[in-house]
């Protein structure tokens, strides 16, 4: 029996050198990367020959389509072992990770979820001609079998892992009303089926993608709604509008789309998606014992919070069970949705504007030197912002009155757009010559505002002087 040393070394003369074990994540397939002198290749170990030989058609056939996935170089005679080219390491969940970790998207981030979103299209439609579905396993299309295996999975393996209680037979004809539902809208298209950050691989500036092998004919709203609405991407809701206008589109290039029904349509699939989601992570987390899948549970819940709350009356049993489903006091103590946090600095330009180590980037810098500075003044140089002489003496100046004003409706339109979009942290900071008067002044003046009209959690923190101050969120 052939085995992947002696594969890599019938395909590429070399004795490989290292054969290192892969991260496979939820598949029960094995992942190895083969390397000797000349060159790297990934070789994977399936536990299914009829998974692999669909794999193998898929990939042979998105290649002539000139579609991004990786090239297959050597196939072990039984197909339970292949190689493929190497993609590298770079995951498109780890090239987002600094959006995803602080809710806010670099513009490189974006531009390679425009770029994959826009490959989605092309591979959906592309991919789809000339394909033979009958390569498909374990289903050749997106049909009411599949639809009823995934709402079982959902309700075996995770509803009832909850404990909640319910009327199964209401719950079943809401079921039915939405395979009904879904499967009206049936398109001539490849649908990928676990289309998400996780299996998509970044390489010279470009996405390609792998583990497409559960793929079948079907409806192009499940892969959107599989890769916007993954449980851990964070997407705030403008970015998935715009992701989904760039789909829009490119998949208008092959195929016409009415965009009002597709964002119809697209919030059924975006449910059925979420439930066959957490079933998943039931199965995976609950009975395999596997920790990645019980971290992403919180997560899932959240994304369904959020998504029940723009749920029309089509299911009204099936929301009900699933609202109190995300009620239950296992998931409502756990807050996967942190609120914003603001941090406001006093700082003096002579040694730089303050860093951000929230990872956003920066925020707003306001320079108070334009105000008439009390520290000219020998009876204020042992003093600062908080000492009431100089909070008087820039009281009764005046000057900063309007900069403060000015100031308070930038800040409060970011404010609010960032607890609007789910953003963690914004950063205000304000400078003058010695870091000492106005800038405190202004700091303190600024984080009560804040913390007074929205109240979210300030962070205070005057860097010349060494103090910091954590004005409480009210909620």
């Amino acid at each position: 029996m052939q085995n992947l040393g002696q594969l890599y070394f019938e395909y590429t003369g070399e004795r490989a050198l290292e054969q290192v074990p892969m991260s496979a994540s939820g598949s029960n397939r094995r992942y190895y990367r083969l390397t000797s002198a000349g060159q790297s290749l990934i070789g994977v170990q399936g536990t299914s020959r009829e998974e692999n030989e669909a794999f193998l058609y898929m990939a042979q056939h998105f290649r002539k389509k000139s579609l991004n996935v990786p090239r297959v170089v050597a196939v072990s005679d039984d197909k339970m072992l292949y190689l493929q080219e190497d993609l590298g390491d770079t995951l498109l969940f780890d090239f987002i990770a600094d959006g995803r970790k602080t809710g806010v998207f670099h513009e490189d981030e974006k531009a390679m979820l425009r770029k994959t979103i826009r490959q989605l299209a092309r591979l959906q439609v592309l991919g789809s001609e000339d394909f033979d579905y009958n390569k498909c396993y374990p289903q050749p299309e997106f049909n009411l079998r599949s639809i009823n295996w995934d709402l079982n999975y959902f309700k075996y393996c995770f509803l009832k892992a909850t404990g909640l209680e319910y009327q199964e037979d209401k719950l079943e004809s809401d079921f039915e009303r939405l395979a009904y539902i879904l499967l009206q809208h049936r398109t001539n298209t490849f649908m990928y089926r676990d289309f998400q950050s996780r299996n998509v691989m970044v390489k010279d500036g470009e996405p390609y993608f792998i583990d497409f092998q559960g793929g079948r004919k079907g409806p192009v709203y499940y892969d959107v709604a599989s890769f916007l609405w993954q449980a851990k991407a964070h997407y705030h809701p403008e970015l998935r509008q715009e992701l989904i206008d760039e789909y829009l589109d490119e998949l208008n290039k092959y195929m016409p789309m009415d965009r009002d029904d597709f964002y119809a349509t697209l919030k059924h699939f975006v449910l059925f998606r979420t439930m066959q989601v957490l079933g998943a992570y039931g199965f995976r987390g609950y009975f395999e014992k596997k920790p990645h899948f019980l971290q992403s549970i919180p997560f899932a819940i959240e994304n369904l919070r959020l998504l029940l709350k723009d749920c029309g009356e089509d299911y009204p049993y099936l929301i009900e069970v699933l609202h109190d489903m995300t009620e239950l006091k296992q998931f409502k103590e756990i807050s996967v949705r942190k609120p914003l946090v603001v941090r406001v600095y006093s700082f003096s330009y002579k040694k730089g504007i303050p860093a951000d180590e929230s990872g956003n980037g920066g925020g707003f810098v306001f320079d108070c030197r334009a105000v008439n500075n009390p520290g000219k003044y020998e009876r204020y140089t042992y003093m600062t912002g908080l000492d009431e002489p100089v909070i008087r003496f820039l009281e009764e100046d005046g000057e900063i009155f309007p900069f403060l004003e000015a100031s308070y409706k930038l800040v409060d339109a970011s404010v609010k757009r960032y607890i609007d979009r789910g953003f963690r942290n914004l950063m205000v900071s304000f400078g003058c010559t010695g870091g000492q008067h106005r800038s405190v002044y202004s700091a303190e003046k600024m984080a009560a505002h804040i913390n007074e009209k929205f109240g979210v959690e300030v962070q205070l923190i005057h860097r010349e002087q060494n103090i910091e101050t954590v004005l409480p969120s009210r909620d």
